[in-house]
């Protein structure tokens, strides 16, 4: 909790002005659906904006770690958006604690496909997303990786009135850091069912309810060309969730809980993960 208030009282005061353009500025609704942990097919349509406050809070053994990120996403086209995020940490191994902006990372989204029906959409995307090295990977604990990371990934979804469906597949290439150590590529899948328990109307607030099943596959890492054996293994949880929307204005928040893992050599596992996300489509 004190992680948390830190992050929110001094996050606050650097990007209240954006906050506060959001808020004025809005003027449509906020329809499509992402998941809150997985990747959803949705993308702006062309020349709209979206600029979206994210919390994440996360715990494994004595490490926490709690970050406050603002995302910009610009629709280029109506299949076709690109954007940035922004994200400030605080991490604490237990012993000691470090705090600032962690690794900035661009990204883009293609929606190549996409069949509408009476009461039903399903669409299909590609990302890639790359994740640069300005966080200080010095210290202690570090706050990024000193190294530039590429993430490609594809993503399905459907959408109906009441129902939702999504999956998505996403490989991390890490890069390697000045001291040749390299984290091991990574495997993400999701998969994700929603439900909406009263009909959508316009001008009244809608929920979403979600469950995920998040699985992460990692290799193990490397220094100077040899793996490490505490490194790498596999995670998987089940995260319940909620999408509420009003207009353009949208809240999606969820808690990943672990339910099964098979890390390799001595690390610690993940006790629980939390994220939430507020946006304003503009």
């Amino acid at each position: 909790m004190r992680l948390k208030t830190e992050v929110v009282t001094g996050m606050t005061r650097l990007f209240w002005p954006i906050i506060a353009i959001g808020a004025v500025m809005v003027s449509g609704q906020a329809a499509a659906h992402d998941p809150v942990f997985g990747i959803g097919p949705h993308v702006l349509f062309k020349d709209g904006l979206e600029a979206a406050i994210e919390i994440h809070n996360e715990k494994a053994g004595s490490e926490k770690e709690s970050e406050l990120g603002v995302e910009v996403t610009y629709g280029i086209t109506g299949d076709w958006a690109a954007g940035i995020d922004i994200p400030y940490a605080i991490k604490d191994s237990g012993t000691d604690t470090s705090r600032g902006l962690s690794d900035l990372q661009a990204f883009t989204k293609y929606r190549f496909w996409r069949e509408d029906s009476l009461g039903l959409q399903e669409s299909a995307a590609v990302l890639l997303a790359i994740n640069g090295q300005n966080g200080d990977e010095k210290a202690n604990p570090p706050l990024g990786n000193g190294a530039t990371d590429v993430i490609t990934g594809i993503t399905y979804g459907y959408e109906s009135l009441k129902w939702y469906k999504w999956a998505s597949a996403r490989y991390i290439l890490p890069g390697k850091n000045a001291t040749n150590f390299q984290l091991g590529n990574k495997w993400r899948v999701d998969f994700v069912a929603g439900w909406r328990p009263v009909a959508p109307e316009y001008t009244k607030p809608d929920t979403v309810w979600l469950l995920e099943l998040n699985g992460e596959i990692t290799d193990k890492a490397a220094l100077n060309g040899n793996s490490l054996a505490n490194s790498g293994g596999t995670e998987w949880f089940i995260s319940p969730g909620i999408f509420w929307t009003t207009r353009n204005f949208a809240i999606k928040s969820g808690i990943q809980i672990p339910i099964a893992s098979d890390l390799n050599g001595v690390q610690d596992k993940s006790d629980y993960r939390f994220k939430a996300t507020f946006e304003w489509h503009l």
